[in-house]
């Protein structure tokens, strides 16, 4: 399939300068921006192309009214790429998408997960999200442009065990044996949860990110040039469960540096929040992580952060970025920036409302020059987007498979070596150490939560819940969870039918140790001293 035969997608940036602006033949045309605001566009909006280079303004407007107006601009991108990719299919069969039929969508998802010509085929998950997006399109389609939506949806029936695939319901439409939707591929309710303890976390940290080899002993030859910083980040991602767009997005002045405490309260913007909520919330950060790892690769003399600062300020590269804001200060107490004007005043900005894409145009003045407040860079010294550490996680994935394979006694085929990596013990991905954020966590709060530990009556358990929640509560408001079913069906499934004691059993000593701290320290916060938790054990 050539390039000429897709449909593209393109989005609106509005952090970067208007591409006219300097141009004096378009001049006529006025403000981009202003004119794309007007139309009902925002920051990521998508607009969509045919192969022949024209949009159809029908299936723009999708993304400017409706849910999708207000949606996130995460969803809105996934939305975008998965309607691209269904009107070129229907583009090779010679159909406009207001022509589709429920046998296209069938046809549509055989290409998708099965057909073996297809060499860009997905996993269910990803289709269940194509099929998701294209349900919510035709379905904000139909009542305006007098079209059917094609994508067969059934809800689940209550009795529906005992009814036998391939029959159909009152409305002609096919029932699924369990009531399930026929479209919706079988794997796609299935959420791989895994979880690393300490010590293979620092395992697949040491071998991936800082150039050691199974032994325990630093490879010869390694040249970690982002390895403080990537140390930082992961450290961060198992140390306070925030997801990777969230953490990826901490501006300097949102570290806690300063604050006491061995786990420091630190903010989260609403706008970096899957979701985007109204509002912010609180997160905790590890102090051995606050001070040790984020405080060296951010040190002004030896981090490699002011490295890689110091080079693109030499290099002038700051200077030639469009739509840089200036920061002129930060108020703790409102959590607002000062943003200079284009007078030269400086106006109030509050945190909460600059998500990711703004905040990597956010500088301050110094006596070198431009300097960013994203702290996370890459070796240019511009603000790493955060699906660029997807790639810092499949890299270490790959460096630690191929030593796994090196230490096969006997000489592989291609074929063998690539079966021997694909075995690994070792890897990890970023979502596998929120994961493990939740279950140690899950350890803590169930420990408080005891009903035989030593020295609680039930009036103080009740004084617990009164002022704590309960577990789940708990959990979800850690994680960042609107609702506790979610913590509880998607992440921690595999460990509720486990005991407390158990789980805590696979814990090396130090998160032991770690754990009974936190115990002592929430059973302090509630006037309750029992001296028999630290004897427990």
């Amino acid at each position: 399939m050539g390039a000429s035969d897709r449909w593209t997608v393109d989005f609106y940036d509005m952090v970067e300068v208007d591409p006219l602006e300097a141009l004096e033949e378009y001049a006529w045309f006025g403000d981009l921006h202003e004119r794309a605001g007007r139309n009902g566009a925002r920051h990521g909006t998508p607009i969509l192309n045919s192969p022949t280079g024209h949009a159809d303004p029908r299936i723009n407007l999708f993304f400017r009214t409706g849910s999708m107006a207000g949606a996130a601009v995460k969803t809105m991108r996934r939305y975008a790429y998965s309607l691209t990719v269904w009107l070129t299919f229907l583009h090779l069969f010679g159909r406009s998408w207001d022509e589709a039929t429920p046998g296209d969508v069938e046809k549509y998802k055989d290409w998708r997960l099965t057909d073996v010509q297809n060499d860009e085929r997905v996993k269910g998950t990803s289709f269940d999200t194509d099929r998701a997006a294209l349900n919510c399109f035709y379905a904000w389609a139909r009542p305006r442009y007098r079209t059917i939506n094609p994508v067969v949806s059934v809800p689940r029936q209550a009795h529906s065990s005992t009814t036998p695939s391939g029959q159909v319901d009152k409305a002609g439409k096919p029932l699924a044996r369990n009531g399930r939707d026929p479209l919706r591929p079988a794997a796609s309710r299935r959420r791989q949860v895994k979880w690393l303890l300490r010590s293979g976390f620092e395992q697949w940290r040491n071998i991936g990110l800082r150039g050691y080899g199974f032994d325990g002993l630093r490879r010869p030859g390694w040249r970690g040039y982002n390895e403080d910083r990537d140390v930082a980040f992961v450290e961060g991602l198992y140390g306070t469960g925030l997801r990777l767009q969230e953490w990826a997005s901490v501006l300097d002045v949102e570290l806690p540096f300063g604050v006491q405490g061995r786990y420091p309260k630190a903010w989260l913007a609403a706008a970096c929040i899957k979701g985007s909520p109204d509002e912010g919330r609180y997160y905790r950060i590890p102090r051995r992580v606050l001070m040790s790892e984020l405080a060296s690769y951010m040190d002004e003399v030896e981090g490699s952060r002011t490295e890689v600062i110091r080079r693109a300020q030499r290099a002038g590269r700051y200077d030639r970025l469009p739509g840089v804001r200036i920061v002129t200060g930060y108020s703790t107490r409102s959590r607002a920036l000062h943003i200079q004007t284009a007078s030269g005043a400086s106006v109030p900005l509050s945190l909460d409302v600059l998500g990711p894409d703004e905040r990597v145009r956010l500088f301050r003045r110094t006596p070198n020059g431009l300097e960013p407040l994203a702290v996370w860079l890459s070796h240019d010294g511009l603000p790493k987007k955060a699906g660029g550490w997807e790639d810092t996680f499949r890299d270490a994935n790959e460096r630690i498979a191929d030593l796994w394979a090196d230490l096969s006694a006997e000489e592989l085929t291609p074929e063998q070596r690539e079966r021997r990596r694909s075995e690994c013990p070792v890897w990890a991905r970023a979502h596998m150490l929120r994961h493990s954020f939740a279950l140690r966590w899950y350890l803590v709060l169930s420990r408080l939560w005891q009903p035989h530990l030593d020295g609680f009556t039930d009036e103080q358990l009740k004084d617990l819940r009164d002022q704590f929640g309960d577990v789940w509560y708990a959990l979800s408001i850690l994680l960042g969870h609107s609702h506790p079913d979610t913590t509880r069906d998607h992440y921690l499934a595999p460990f509720t039918g486990l005991h407390v004691d158990y789980l805590m059993a696979l814990l090396d000593d130090n998160e032991q140790k770690a754990v009974e701290a936190l115990v002592r320290t929430a059973v302090a916060a509630t006037g309750v001293v029992l001296p028999a938790v630290e004897g427990s054990r």
